[in-house]
């Protein structure tokens, strides 16, 4: 099962009960993309990221380009959101961070926290600093980055330059909202998340893609990546779009009983994306009692404090192990003249390769205790590559969860937890 820039591995082969099962799930999910792709699925309505990486043009990536240039003289740049209004380009700068351009501002992520001292350590470091701010919010409204926002204001006026619009971006609704209101009156600029697109789908909208080219990210690459994955994924072949193999391969392991979903991951760089990985599936898949809960690990890492469970502990999960045929970098273990530390049989071998073996042997040992597990390869860690994953990671979750028989685009149950916070606090109305 191969891709340009994806390959899909499962360990071992599926056989009788659980081939017809998978072949059921597959045929399944082919007509679940026929509807995505007719604007027929439930939540057709917030269907906007699936043709998105085709519609970025020229004039798009010029826009921000322009406003980042406004930015760039900063020292840095405060970008202040929640959930997927700061986790895809959180992800991204993480993933990317030994390749963004010199000499571009710092990136600071505010307002995903109610943390007290976390806010104060920031608003201390900021003292030091001449910043801009990028405020992401459809509505304006949402208690964490709007309490962040209120700090930064008044920092801001308090700061080298002082209070001034054209310091700040708005990311947020086009025509209406609190946001979208302040914007307007005070002469902010505004960049527009589109109605049609959900935020933990919104990563190629301004609001994942403004605070990358501001930080000197190659954002061309990365829509590239996502361009040549809705080319590629819109196959409704079941033998050739790994996007349906692998929702069909995950909801076969949740009718087996398996609940929880770790996806491994092997370097350190890629710690955010799982972060963003979690928000995509837990909002889009927990509903009406069900779903995969998705967790991550980075390994080896955390083989040396979960492995001893993931061995032998509670067979609650299935895995998913992502990785890169290539390192961006050659190392190799040198020999120690004079020096016997029992590691001599490593010598001229490649750490890349060594870290291979390691997650090889993971993946086979955990297999061998029949802990149903998969490989996404990708080529290497670069910009292009990881568009792609971020798309293929959104069309699979979308068919996983229709599978389900769930509308993948709605996320009802955050809102419970708000409305208690808000009858605690004195909120009016509530």
């Amino acid at each position: 099962m191969t891709d340009t820039a994806l390959r899909l591995e499962f360990m071992s082969p599926l056989e009788g009960r659980l081939q017809e099962e998978y072949a059921t799930l597959l045929a399944a999910a082919r007509l679940h993309l026929e509807q995505i792709r007719t604007k027929h699925c439930l939540g057709a309505e917030f269907l906007g990221w699936y043709t998105l990486p085709d519609e970025i043009q020229a004039p798009y990536l010029a826009e921000l380009h322009a406003c980042a240039q406004k930015l760039a003289t900063y020292d840095a740049v405060v970008v202040i959101g929640i959930g997927g209004s700061y986790l895809g380009a959180l992800a991204l700068a993480e993933a990317l961070a030994d390749q963004k351009a010199e000499k571009h501002p710092e990136l600071i992520f505010l307002g995903f926290t109610l943390c007290a001292d976390y806010m104060a350590y920031q608003l201390r470091r900021l003292k030091e600093k001449n910043y801009a701010v990028v405020v992401i919010s459809k509505s304006g409204t949402t208690t964490e980055p709007a309490i962040a926002f209120r700090y930064i204001l008044a920092a801001l006026k308090q700061s080298r330059g002082g209070y001034a619009s054209d310091r700040i971006v708005a990311i947020t609704d086009a025509k209406r909202g609190t946001l979208h209101d302040l914007a307007v009156k005070e002469g902010f600029q505004r960049l527009v998340i589109p109605d049609n697109i959900g935020g933990r789908y919104s990563v190629l909208t301004p609001v994942g893609l403004l605070p990358l080219v501001v930080a000197g990210y190659n954002i061309e690459e990365l829509v590239g990546g996502a361009k040549a994955a809705y080319e590629t994924l819109q196959n409704t072949d079941p033998t050739k779009n790994l996007a349906m193999q692998y929702a069909a391969w995950r909801n076969l392991w949740y009718k087996q009983g398996r609940r929880v979903e770790v996806l491994a991951m092997y370097s350190p760089y890629m710690r955010s994306i799982g972060e963003w990985y979690k928000q995509l599936y837990g909002e889009s898949e927990g509903k009406n009692g069900g779903g995969v809960f998705p967790t991550t690990v980075c390994n080896t890492t955390d083989l040396h404090s979960l492995g001893q469970f993931f061995q032998e502990g509670s067979p609650l999960f299935f895995e998913t192990h992502l990785f890169f045929d290539n390192a961006n970098h050659k190392l190799h273990v040198e020999s120690l003249d004079g020096v016997t530390d029992g590691l001599e049989y490593l010598v001229g071998k490649e750490l890349h390769e060594i870290n291979r073996a390691a997650a090889l042997a993971t993946a086979d040992a955990h297999q061998a205790n029949a802990i149903p597990t998969a490989f996404i390869y990708l080529q290497q860690r670069k910009a292009f590559e990881l568009g792609y994953l971020l798309y293929f990671c959104e069309l699979s979750c979308a068919l996983t969860v229709l599978l389900q028989g769930n509308n993948p685009f709605d996320q009802p149950g955050v809102e419970r937890y708000k409305q208690n916070m808000f009858h605690l606090l004195g909120k009016p109305g509530f």
